[in-house]
């Protein structure tokens, strides 16, 4: 069997960083991990070709090499799918379909030849079974929930690991939380389930022995959900790997609030390696954190929180929803003197949406409230239901956060005050490349001369030369992000 595994593209979002890649010669952020999987899965005796589409353009002799197409995507990703799974149907191949957006809307997709759903690790070797014998079903389920120690090491010598800004990894699955508005449990369950210590190290000189030395992302949907597990296993493993390697990688990953609860989980993780963690902090509102059952989150001074995980030595990134039936008008200023004191750089400020399946979704279908399908971006001014607060007033209010923290004064400001918090690792030390100095020069030009904030940039770059040299890169690399995010927001007008 011929395989061609297919990554759709992405569009200019939030979370694309194009408009800063651009400034390091990269392609996309992350490679598709999960397609990386599904071909780690596959019988060895197949040829297998991956066409990330963040990074390449899918050619028509891609498609006709192939006997099957195997697509994934997020719901981000559906239109360059939907225009994937049209080009395959005219040159007559046969599409193997799965991952968040299948799952999610597998009714709107007949089209598809074949639905793998759920997780690979029990779905697809039924699908291999039945193509070996001649009989592949249309649609192939599970209630199961897999057992990662059958999770194989990524295919890495699929892609070229120099067109991402960073490389991934998977620890856990599933998450001991219950947001409304979330469907990573309704996909991987409340209970956390994890790969052996002796899997993530595999997986980690997988990567080290392609020659990656960079940044490696935990994508778990929360990294801390085990922290005994972390704390007595993993990280002391971590450590150890990393110390006899001379720290080659820095990580990143995302966790739940309560981190700035443990200090001794904090410090090993800082020791491993990891500078970056994303938290949903979603609201300073402790009304709206119960109606969306963020209960980690409740009865907590959050930027306080914010700085305790920010001085042990991890930039903190942070997502923030409006458009809860609880806000109110004084909801947008809230938030952005909220923004501003806690020094959250990257702050992804988006409003609320319904997914499938989640605890929000059914009740607003219930209220009569829904209104069309998420698009998965929820920073691009749409929603997928009718709020309390009227959509004119909700929208403009929106606007004035986005508009106000990445003006460029608030945005380096904000930069300015986390820096000055930020506890440097002792073994987190910038390594200057040549991409580095290439990525400064451009931000010279752009930032430094061309753009109208470019007084603040000069502020940020003196003032982190002399005060903070060895947060230096990281200024830098911050001013790069907040172009990029000042783009994302340029056709609601003027930031």
């Amino acid at each position: 069997m011929k395989i061609l595994l297919v990554n759709p593209d992405i569009p200019l979002t939030f979370w694309s960083f194009k408009k800063a890649l651009k400034f390091i010669s990269r392609k996309a952020v992350v490679p598709p991990l999960g397609l990386l999987t599904v071909a780690a899965l596959l019988p060895r005796e197949w040829e297998t070709k991956l066409v990330d589409m963040t990074t390449k353009k899918l050619h028509d002799r891609d498609i006709k090499w192939a006997d099957y197409i195997f697509i994934t995507a997020m719901f981000i990703q559906r239109k360059s799918a939907d225009e994937v799974i049209e080009r395959c149907h005219i040159l007559g191949k046969k599409i193997v379909a799965g991952g968040p957006l299948f799952n999610g809307i597998p009714e709107q997709y007949a089209q598809v030849d074949h639905l793998v759903l759920r997780e690979a690790e029990i779905t697809l070797p039924l699908f291999v079974r039945d193509i070996q014998n001649g009989c592949p079903r249309k649609v192939y389920y599970t209630h199961e929930k897999a057992d990662l120690l059958q999770t194989p090491i990524p295919l890495w010598n699929l892609i070229k690991m120099k067109k991402y800004a960073m490389m991934s990894i998977q620890y856990s699955r599933g998450c001991p939380f219950n947001c409304d508005f979330c469907d990573v449990t309704t996909l991987f369950g409340h209970k956390i389930r994890t790969k052996t210590t002796e899997q993530v190290l595999q997986e980690l000189e997988a990567i080290y022995s392609s020659g990656w030395r960079d940044e490696v992302f935990f994508v778990d949907d929360n990294f801390i959900g085990n922290k005994k597990l972390l704390k007595t296993e993993l990280l002391p493993a971590i450590i150890e790997w990393m110390k006899a390697r001379k720290f080659p990688f820095t990580f990143n990953t995302q966790a739940s609030i309560n981190l700035a609860d443990d200090e001794e989980l904090m410090e090993m993780m800082v020791q491993a390696g990891f500078d970056c963690v994303f938290v949903g902090i979603e609201t300073p509102n402790e009304e709206c954190l119960s109606e969306c059952n963020k209960v980690q989150n409740k009865g907590r001074d959050l930027v306080a929180c914010v700085k305790i995980i920010q001085r042990f030595g991890m930039q903190v990134q942070a997502g923030f929803i409006l458009g809860f039936d609880s806000d109110n008008p004084s909801a947008f200023d809230n938030l952005i003197h909220f923004i501003q004191k806690s020094g959250v750089v990257t702050a992804m400020v988006g409003l609320l949406n319904a997914p499938r399946g989640t605890k929000l979704y059914n009740r607003l279908m219930n209220e009569n409230r829904l209104s069309k399908e998420s698009t998965g971006d929820n920073t691009d001014f749409s929603m997928n239901f009718i709020p309390k607060m009227g959509v004119e007033e909700l929208l403009n209010g929106y606007k004035k956060v986005v508009h106000t923290i990445y003006s460029p004064r608030n945005y380096y400001n904000r930069i300015l005050t986390f820096l000055r918090e930020l506890k440097p690792g002792e073994n987190n030390k910038s390594r200057y490349r040549y991409c580095d100095i290439k990525a400064f020069v451009k931000s010279v030009w752009h930032l430094g001369i061309i753009d109208n904030g470019r007084l603040s940039y000069w502020k940020l770059i003196f003032w982190s030369l002399f005060k903070k040299p060895q947060h230096f890169h990281l200024a830098v690399t911050l001013a790069i992000c907040g172009f990029h995010f000042r783009s994302i927001f340029q056709n609601y007008g003027r930031v």
